[in-house]
């Protein structure tokens, strides 16, 4: 039986979850109306929070009552993999597919990718793609959302306009106050092993990030980059009694977690994504002065005039007093980057920074981020599943997966 999948082309200021309550509440536009009458079930990042949380409130295993270890210990592939399972079991008339290979790595995207070109044989598919290069090959029916408006292929075209304009032009601001003392080995692991609940996780781990390094962190989903990134940020009991040393210091040697945090500048996408506090866009650049998402005390002159100077280098000043809540997800990355970096901190890590952003704004992301890496001091850890065009680390970092856990090797990039 042929089906009249779709392919909604998506950017960063699509009003996404307007056109997703419209389809599910049974109000699609026009050129979809025959799914009016349909049963759907969305497949997003979003559904799976709204599960671990349930099980975290309730104790309330929905989608993977089959498994004991909790939904939220599960890696991106295996909470996917039960997520779809679970839609399949209940047997929707279609499937809404919003960015569905996001934090999954190479073979998990095949694979998702094979099993979805046969469930298309049964069910019908629309997938919400950022990027274009995600687009199921099988679909004929493409439309880009700008807005709230959906736009039907035309001679051809079937893109927005990804010019990115000038570079940033401008130099990365000096920071407030200079730290000429840093060593130059700023984390060393030395032969770490880590397992959780005798389940092996990390084998001999040997990695030493240097003062000004740009490195990118790679691994298949379960090979433990997070577990490598929590040792880092001084968060994971694990690294006692190991030979792990975080700027100078063997872990356990006294040293407080915010002695180690204060060190470092972390973006995720998790931490902002959902954020809705009243703080204007100035004030978010600010704070990470503070070590606060949020200022919730007044800002001095000079950190006003140093926050200018970063609002100015993406572009964005005239968009100082508007709330930060209220900005496009791709204004939003840019500005926890900027936070992220006011400190010039020793060392920088983005975790997955550039999921659920389309091309022009994941473009954007990776220009920052390589101006970052030439005109500072900061050493840089990227981790990312996607190999992102114009990306330019000195180093790479491959977990590869073993029977006694992940084994790690360092590259040239």
């Amino acid at each position: 039986m042929k089906r009249d999948h779709w392919a909604i082309l998506i950017s960063n200021r699509s009003h996404k979850q307007h056109f997703v309550n419209l389809l599910l509440s049974g109000n699609p536009p026009k050129e979809m109306e025959r799914l009016k009458e349909f049963k759907g079930m969305l497949f997003s990042k979003l559904a799976l929070e709204n599960f671990i949380d349930k099980e975290e409130r309730h104790g309330t295993k929905i989608i993977h009552q089959d498994r004991a270890q909790p939904l939220k210990t599960m890696s991106s592939g295996e909470q996917k993999k039960a997520l779809l399972s679970h839609i399949v079991k209940s047997q929707p008339d279609y499937i809404i597919l919003d960015n569905p290979y996001d934090n999954l790595d190479t073979e998990s995207q095949k694979g998702l990718k094979k099993q979805l070109e046969t469930m298309a044989h049964s069910v019908l598919l629309i997938q919400l793609a950022s990027r274009k290069k995600d687009i199921l090959p099988f679909i004929e029916n493409k439309a880009l959302l700008k807005d709230n408006t959906l736009l039907f292929h035309q001679d051809g075209q079937n893109t927005f306009d990804t010019a990115l304009g000038t570079e940033f032009e401008r130099s990365v601001p000096d920071p407030l106050e200079l730290n000429d003392n840093e060593s130059k080995t700023l984390i060393e692991l030395k032969n770490v092993c880590v397992s959780y609940l005798e389940k092996p996780i990390l084998d001999n781990i040997n990695w030493t990030i240097k003062k000004g390094s740009f490195w990118e962190l790679r691994g298949k989903n379960g090979s433990g980059k997070t577990t490598i990134l929590s040792m880092i940020t001084g968060e994971n009991p694990k690294g006692y009694g190991q030979e792990l040393y975080l700027f100078g210091h063997k872990k356990g040697n006294g040293e407080s977690i915010w002695d180690i945090k204060k060190r470092i500048g972390y973006f995720t996408p998790s931490m902002t994504d959902k954020f809705t506090g009243y703080h204007s866009v100035e004030h978010m650049i600010i704070s990470g002065l503070n070590d606060s998402i949020g200022l919730y005390t007044s800002p001095t002159a000079v950190q006003r005039r140093l926050a200018k100077q970063w609002l100015q280098l993406i572009r964005m000043w005239p968009l100082k007093d508007s709330l930060y809540h209220e900005l496009s997800m791709g204004q939003k990355r840019l500005v926890m980057c900027v936070r992220a970096m006011i400190k010039h901190p020793s060392l920088l890590i983005f975790d997955e920074p550039t999921a659920g952003l389309d091309d022009t704004s994941a473009a954007l992301f990776v220009q920052l981020i390589n101006k970052f890496a030439s005109e500072s001091t900061s050493a840089i850890i990227f981790v990312t599943h996607r190999k992102e065009p114009g990306l330019r680390p000195e180093h790479i970092y491959q977990l590869t997966l073993g029977t006694k856990g992940s084994t790690g090797t360092m590259e040239k990039a």
